[in-house]
């Protein structure tokens, strides 16, 4: 996910009423601990968002573990392990792996190509992290659950679905069979499902009989994220073709605003109204405390989000929402 680095000016056309507002803990508490590993679950859960965010990539071997990447070099020491196992690409497959090769890595902070860490004040201490599997996050949430009395949900989302098709798994089919055997397979659990690919989406609620809560995320063409056209699903026939399968939709949240606007003014795109008219919730991301748009503090950034009509966001943090959360009025 990708962060804006524009100004966002204050917002002037109509807003949408705002009744609630979901905070997605986006990786766990990745602002503070090593994405998705089991302590930055734990940490997510201590800071009572409303979801927790699992990005789901299949192992060689046909497990689904928690990691945002289809390779492994950016979060872990893969290369440091197995020198010999990169692709042509100079890539670590995390399907080239099995579960107990991936439970040999460490994780540690994201690091770009160079191996520089991408936000350099975040966690700079030991690495004695692990991968860890979908099956390990649900049942640890669960638990703190219990013990807490708290109700947080699971956002999963399926990543690269034709990756792991042209690879022979098909990771879709065996994510549907894993809730259902934990019987979350069902409109009332307290999970959203998300993926990028408008294709598996159908597939999903169709073929392999998703009853949860669905969102399609929205990314832009350029990124090569599936073959969907996203330019199409932001249009008024892409609203109602979505309002077919899905609850709702997770855009990246420039592609709210219009900028192109005289004096540089910023109005929200039609396609917002259009979504909120076809039934269909936002959950914008991703909001980064470290990574604001330029211009902006993260209290403007947010009200223009809640202005647009968003019903919750992804954040690396969670507790500078929640604190602009309670402070917001709730709107009758």
């Amino acid at each position: 996910m990708r962060f804006l680095s524009r100004l966002i000016l204050p917002i002037l056309c109509c807003s949408f009423p705002v009744f609630a507002f979901d905070i997605i803990a986006h990786r766990g508490a990745s602002g503070y601990l090593p994405e998705h590993t089991l302590e930055a679950a734990i940490l997510a859960h201590a800071q009572s968002p409303d979801y927790i965010e699992q990005d789901l990539v299949m192992s060689k071997d046909g497990e689904l573990i928690v990691l945002h990447d289809i390779h492994l070099e950016t979060v872990t020491n893969v290369e440091a392990i197995f020198p010999d196992r990169a692709r042509d690409d100079g890539r670590w497959y995390a399907i080239d792996f099995t579960l107990e090769e991936l439970k040999q890595l460490t994780v540690h902070e994201r690091q770009n190509r160079q191996s520089q860490q991408v936000f350099s004040q975040r966690y700079q201490g030991d690495h004695s992290f692990s991968i860890a599997t979908f099956s390990e996050q649900v049942a640890l949430i669960q638990e703190l659950n219990r013990s807490t009395g708290k109700r947080v949900g699971l956002y999963p989302e399926i990543k690269s679905p034709a990756f792991h098709k042209r690879h022979g798994i098909d990771i879709s089919a065996a994510f549907v069979k894993h809730i259902e055997s934990l019987g979350l397979n069902n409109a009332s659990a307290n999970i959203i499902v998300q993926c990028f690919d408008f294709s598996e989406i159908k597939r999903l609620r169709t073929a392999l009989g998703l009853q949860t809560r669905l969102v399609q995320l929205l990314g832009e063409n350029s990124w090569g994220e599936s073959d969907t056209d996203y330019d199409w699903l932001r249009t008024s026939e892409g609203m109602a073709t979505l309002a077919h399968y899905v609850d709702g939709i997770g855009p990246w949240y420039p592609q709210l605003f219009d900028q192109a606007m005289p004096r540089g003014d910023v109005t929200v795109n039609t396609w917002v109204k259009q979504a909120k008219e076809a039934g269909l919730s936002i959950h914008a991301y991703t909001y980064r405390q470290d990574a604001l748009p330029e211009n902006m503090n993260g209290t403007t950034l947010l009200n223009n989000l809640a202005l647009a009509g968003v019903d919750g966001v992804f954040t690396d943090q969670v507790p500078p929402v929640s604190a602009w959360r309670d402070a917001r009025p709730v709107t009758p």
